[in-house]
């Protein structure tokens, strides 16, 4: 069994990952009686952790928030991570929160083990970032649709899409996908009743929490392949379903999630989704990528190959 001052730690580590927890899960964590943990509960409590009680037959307990920000347990993987992370947010595209990602980077470094901060400032030494212009998003717009994801809130907002004008929209938010240049919210839109992504630098009011929701099943088991078929193909008015004969892995280098969704076939081949507003789009930028590929869809991608191959014959003087 674990000593009370290695008990609390564990129990507030349990507490800080996950929302809520019943009585019993946490006795059965920390292998104690359930009349253990509430006085370890109250101990925490003593030490300004505000931890909130939860009403049922079992009981529970909630790691909620306080007047003050209590100490957070870290390992040395999560230091390192969330030193690199407020790098990374330093150059980043979410609006406003540079100097703040700063200013904390230095109270972390400053309470770093050696061990750690040598490994954190040898990423910081010999990495540097390479940053595209694009949209911006406000911080506490990502935190307010990160808790309704958690929670299973649903969400009101206004969006503005490229084509038409705003409207507002009520979803039960899922989950949220960052491309490395955009942040994109995959959700449930109760007005069209299908699953949506959208762009969040377009979601022109603060979201606003609505009712609680039953939590759908995932539209795809990987949200982030999810974003990439949408943004990749559904938004253009041609879609390309091809074969690429070459491993999924070389292909993906070449090609980004933004451009291409791509599935694997075998070790020698891939299926790629793409899209274009022209099928001249779609084609030259499979021939840049210098593969071999077959054109399932559409036809007028068939048609333009064609007519392509026609045009340059003509030019080197080759009958066709």
């Amino acid at each position: 069994m674990l000593e009370t001052s290695a008990r609390l730690l564990k129990l507030l580590s349990l507490l800080q990952v996950r929302r809520d927890w019943t009585g019993p899960e946490l006795a059965e964590r920390l292998s104690v009686d359930v009349r253990t943990i509430r006085r370890d509960v109250d101990k925490l409590r003593s030490l300004g952790y505000p931890v909130t009680s939860l009403p049922g037959a079992t009981g529970g307990y909630q790691l909620g928030a306080g007047a003050e920000l209590p100490p957070l347990l870290l390992d040395d993987d999560e230091a390192v991570a969330v030193a690199v992370g407020l790098r990374t947010a330093a150059n980043g595209t979410i609006a406003g929160i540079e100097e703040t990602s700063v200013r904390a980077l230095t109270k972390l470094e400053q309470v770093l083990p050696s061990r750690l901060r040598r490994r954190v400032q040898a990423l910081q030494a010999h990495t540097t970032p390479l940053t595209a212009a694009g949209p911006t998003v406000d911080p506490e717009t990502l935190t307010i649709i990160a808790a309704a994801c958690r929670d299973h809130q649903q969400l009101r907002f206004t969006y503005a899409p490229t084509q038409g004008e705003p409207a507002k929209r009520l979803v039960e938010p899922q989950g949220l996908v960052h491309t490395g240049r955009r942040w994109y919210l995959v959700a449930w839109d109760l007005s069209k009743q299908d699953w949506r992504t959208f762009r969040v630098d377009r979601i022109t009011t603060e979201p606003t929490l609505a009712a609680r929701c039953t939590p759908r099943r995932p539209p795809a088991e990987s949200l982030g392949e999810f974003v990439s078929r949408q943004v990749s193909s559904n938004v253009y008015t041609y879609q390309a379903v091809l074969t690429i004969h070459a491993p999924l892995e070389t292909v993906a280098e070449r090609t980004s999630p933004m451009s291409a969704s791509l599935e694997p076939i075998d070790d020698s081949s891939c299926r790629m989704i793409t899209g274009a507003d022209t099928p001249d789009r779609i084609l030259w930028h499979l021939m840049f990528l210098g593969f071999e590929f077959d054109v399932h869809e559409p036809p007028e991608l068939r048609d333009y190959a064609r007519t392509l191959i026609n045009r340059l014959q003509n030019a080197i003087g080759v009958q066709p």
